[in-house]
């Protein structure tokens, strides 16, 4: 792998998860500085260990990126500690109950939104003043298929994801002349932990789905998102890219 991310920070949220590390791997295979953060902090610092212990830049952040005070004391962190962020990924991500509508709970529904999409909000809210006085910089959020098809029983999820789809067309409008690219990630399923959280029937139900007649993996991902936050992707921006083994074609 070539060193194109050389001397750029990344800020990656949900970095002890499997989508997270996969891409803080490929970012510091590329000669990128990462910052893993992570509700679960042990998961955080144990993720950027294995990323030092060979040979790479990294650290490991604590912190629940669904409250303001939280999301502005871990970027700070990040910026005392490395100086700067040049890329933001919005990775941090919570499946939710699978129910239908009328078994779901107000805080079912509150929680979804908080993590997915509150979050992107929140984060990109406080990172994007560092990349605007640089006049530089990328953000990539990890949206879903679910986003654009719904799915059933999974409500929540689907209206959070679709609205990061929403919040990554209008941003990367906003900021279009100053540098910065914003565009999102939309997996199908994916072999990731978040799938436990799903019984079954439900995991094969998705499966079924696929036209490739297999989930995608964490790699496939980090690879997407390598690209959108490269150089190589300088003319795309405000986009939602797929990685669905053809499950989508929109």
């Amino acid at each position: 792998m070539t060193s194109e991310l050389e001397g750029r920070v990344a800020l990656i949220t949900g970095g002890a998860g499997g989508i997270g590390q996969a891409i803080g791997r490929r970012f510091v295979a590329a000669g990128a500085t990462v910052a893993l953060a992570d509700i679960d902090v042990d998961g955080a610092a144990a993720a950027a260990k294995a990323l030092t212990d060979g040979g790479a830049a990294a650290a490991g952040f604590g912190g629940d990126v669904s409250r303001v005070a939280d999301v502005e004391a871990l970027v700070a962190s990040v910026v005392d500690r490395f100086g700067r962020i040049d890329v933001l990924v919005n990775n941090a991500g919570f499946m939710g109950r699978t129910a239908p509508l009328w078994e779901l709970s107000d805080q079912d529904w509150q929680r979804v939104l908080d993590v997915d999409l509150t979050s992107v909000f929140l984060v990109s809210r406080a990172v994007i003043p560092h990349m605007r006085r640089a006049q530089r910089g990328s953000i990539v959020s990890i949206a879903s298929i679910a986003g654009k098809e719904g799915t059933p029983q999974l409500i929540p999820y689907s209206v959070a994801k679709a609205g990061i789809i929403a919040f990554t067309k209008a941003l990367g409008k906003e900021v279009i002349l100053e540098g910065i690219r914003v565009n999102c990630v939309a997996p199908a399923v994916v072999e990731t932990r978040l799938l436990e959280q799903l019984p079954s029937e439900a995991v094969q139900a998705m499966l079924s789905k696929a036209p490739m007649g297999r989930f995608g993996t964490a790699d496939e991902v980090a690879a997407v998102v390598h690209f959108l936050v490269s150089d190589a992707a300088s003319f795309i921006t405000a986009q939602c890219i797929d990685a669905s083994g053809g499950r989508a074609t929109y």
